[in-house]
């Protein structure tokens, strides 16, 4: 995403995935607050800067407008087949739009309620949205859905919560419980360190971070070749932006220079777990790692760009490997910046969480505080967003 789009100056956006029973990413939900209720939004700008990141025939995307100007706005406009809109019930059971709401399912557009319908479900809607929460707390009994209608749910804040929404009948969870702390497993594995697949990048970390030379670190990465091939795939990825082909990790070295190799062998630490479970958490570990890196542009010390990234990818690390940060960092090598917000929730780097964790809870109130903490405008945010998660996309 290169585009400027200064609607983004106007907003607080939130993003969440949506993850079917399978821990899949079937789509991405952006959530949309206006900053100030009385301000007029263009629905085509705002269009332009969502197809930026998911272009129509692309992947698909849920908005969740909180603004109903705005949401009657898009409802009017021409939008590509991926992207799917959520309406509150109050609205989907307006008469005025009725005819509106109908002619544009007919066209194929994604109509997805918010909020248990009063009655039937309108029609053109075959989706709904449900709090979990809510839902537990309301004794009305089944959910009457269309032919081919989905139940989706939110709220979620533990792994119980998101096996308990597809008992409820769920197809998908919009989110992924991953604020907090880990949770430790129910039955402790006799297993605590390292997964065994995981130890080779650990290993090359550590001989990276000690400046070893280039004949020990090929001879570390030659005992697992697939690592080999996925660290190369990454570095020829688009969203590198590399120069030239890197046709060898003595190639890469070359090019990159240890402080930019170890980030990236970062990366492939965060995402190289076989455990189905974390596919959502390496999903969000990436969108963080590159949000921060995006943040991080202006400052004039390489350095603090290259820890940052990690800072976001690792945030997610003690979920990944099952141990506390404490713990974990005593074998995987870590800026003194990053361990401070890691284990500390101190130091420089933890208000860009505190960001973080505010626009994966899609909360706009906590995005106006961490965004006065860093001195950052909404407009700086929403567009670093949008190009790490465009980003994040080309590198899956």
């Amino acid at each position: 995403m290169s585009n400027h789009h200064s609607i983004l100056g106007s907003l607080a956006l939130g993003y969440t995935p949506m993850v079917d029973k399978q821990r899949l990413i079937e789509a991405s939900r952006l959530t949309v607050f206006p900053l100030r209720p009385d301000a007029k939004l263009d629905a085509a700008e705002l269009l332009a800067a969502v197809q930026d990141v998911w272009p129509a025939g692309g992947a698909p995307v849920v908005l969740n407008i909180l603004n109903e100007g705005l949401l009657k706005d898009l409802l009017a406009s021409p939008l590509p087949k991926n992207i799917s809109l959520e309406l509150p019930s109050f609205m989907a059971g307006d008469a005025s739009l009725a005819e509106s709401l109908a002619a544009r399912a007919a066209e194929g557009l994604g109509l997805i309620l918010k909020g248990r319908p009063h009655g039937a479900m309108p029609p053109g809607f075959k989706q709904v949205v449900l709090d979990l929460d809510e839902e537990r707390a309301n004794a009305a009994g089944t959910h009457q859905l269309p032919a081919g209608g989905r139940l989706l749910f939110t709220g979620v804040h533990s792994a119980a919560d998101f096996d308990e929404c597809f008992r409820r009948g769920a197809q998908s969870v919009l989110g992924w419980p991953i604020h907090g702390e880990f949770e430790a497993p129910a039955t402790p594995s006799a297993k605590t360190e390292i997964q065994a697949d995981l130890q080779v990048i650990v290993e090359l970390m550590s001989r990276v971070d000690q400046g070893e030379d280039i004949v020990r670190l090929e001879q570390t990465l030659k005992r697992d070749p697939s690592l080999a091939f996925k660290l190369l795939r990454y570095l020829n990825s688009a969203a590198f932006g590399l120069p030239v082909e890197v046709t060898s990790f003595r190639h890469a070295i070359m090019l990159l220079g240890y402080p930019r190799l170890k980030r990236w062998l970062a990366l492939l630490l965060t995402t190289a777990s076989k455990d189905h479970n974390m596919r959502p958490v390496m999903h969000a570990a990436l969108r963080r790692g590159l949000l921060l890196e995006d943040l991080a542009k202006g400052m004039s010390d390489a350095e603090l760009r290259d820890e940052m990234f990690i800072c976001g990818l690792f945030s997610l690390l003690d979920h990944m490997l099952k141990q506390p940060f404490d713990k974990l960092l005593q074998s995987i090598p870590m800026p003194e910046r990053v361990r401070q917000a890691l284990v500390d929730k101190t130091g420089p780097y933890q208000p860009y969480l505190e960001l973080i964790h505010a626009i994966e809870s899609e909360s706009v109130f906590d995005y106006r505080s961490a965004a006065e903490k860093l001195m950052l405008g909404a407009e700086e945010i929403n567009h670093a967003l949008l190009r790490a998660l465009s980003k994040a996309a080309q590198l899956e």
